[in-house]
C-alpha cells in the first residue's frame, strides 16, 4: 500500500487525500462479498474488515455504501464496455457491431468461458436496478456506449432509418436481457437458435433488411 498523501486543510490542520491504491482495496473487497454472497450481505463494516482498512479509510474514499455500490457496478460495467468494444471492433459494419454487441451478451448466458464473476454480478446489477435505479444507471449507460455509438453511426449513414440510438439500444439491451434470463431460468434453449433469433428479432427493429439479416446470422459476428 502506498504512503498516504497529505495536503493542507481548514485551519491549517493536515488533510490525508484519497489514494487510488485504498480505493481499490475497498472495491476488491466489496466484489467479493458480493460475488459470494450477494449485494444485500454488503455493509461497510463487512468491507473493511476483509480489506483490514479504518472507517475513517472507508469514507476518504466514498461517501455511503450506496456510493460504494454505485462505483462497484461502475467498475464491473468499464470491464464489460472494453470486452465488448473488441468484439464490435472486428464488424465490418454497424450492422455486424451490433450483432456483435448482442452477440458478447448472450455469452453471459450461453458461453461457459464468459467469467462467473460477470454473470454474478450482471444478476446483482439487474437486481438492483428495479429496486435503485439510481445507484445502477452509470454501470448501464457504460455497458449500452458501444451499442449507442454503432446505432448513431449507422443511423447517419442509413443504415437504420428513423431510429433514436439511445431508445433502441435500451430496447435491445431489454430484449438481450430476456434471453439471458429465461436460458438461465429454463436452460432449454439450443445456443444457436437463441442466437439467431435475438439477432433477427433486434435487427429487423432497427429497419435492416431481411437479406442482410440473413447473411450477418450465416456469417456470424467474427467469434
Amino acid at each position: 500500500m502506498s504512503v498516504r498523501r497529505e495536503a493542507g486543510g481548514a485551519g491549517g490542520r493536515r488533510k490525508v487525500e484519497p489514494d487510488p491504491e485504498v480505493r481499490a482495496a475497498i472495491l476488491a473487497a466489496a466484489s467479493r462479498i458480493v460475488d459470494a454472497e450477494g449485494v444485500g450481505a454488503l455493509g461497510v463494516a463487512k468491507v473493511l474488515d476483509r480489506a483490514q482498512l479504518s472507517t475513517r479509510a472507508f469514507y476518504r474514499h466514498f461517501g455511503s455504501k450506496d456510493e460504494l455500490v454505485s462505483a462497484l457496478f461502475l467498475e464491473m460495467a468499464r470491464a464489460e464496455r472494453l470486452r465488448l468494444r473488441q468484439r464490435m471492433d472486428t464488424a465490418a459494419d454497424p450492422v455486424r457491431a451490433v450483432a456483435a454487441w448482442i452477440d458478447a451478451r448472450l455469452d453471459l448466458a450461453l458461453n461457459a468461458r464468459t467469467r462467473s464473476d460477470l454473470r454474478k454480478m450482471s444478476l446483482e446489477a439487474q437486481a438492483q436496478m428495479s429496486a435503485t435505479p439510481e445507484l445502477i444507471g452509470p454501470a448501464y449507460a457504460e455497458i449500452l456506449l458501444p451499442l449507442v455509438e454503432e446505432l448513431r453511426r449507422g443511423r447517419d449513414g442509413g443504415l437504420f432509418p428513423d431510429i433514436d440510438p439511445e431508445t433502441e439500444g435500451l430496447s435491445i439491451q431489454a430484449v438481450v436481457w430476456a434471453a439471458v434470463e429465461r436460458h438461465w431460468s429454463t436452460g432449454g434453449s439450443v445456443p444457436g437458435e437463441l442466437r439467431s433469433h435475438v439477432q433477427r428479432f433486434c435487427l429487423r427493429g432497427l429497419g435492416v433488411a431481411p437479406e442482410t439479416i440473413a447473411a450477418v446470422i450465416a456469417g456470424g459476428t467474427g467469434r
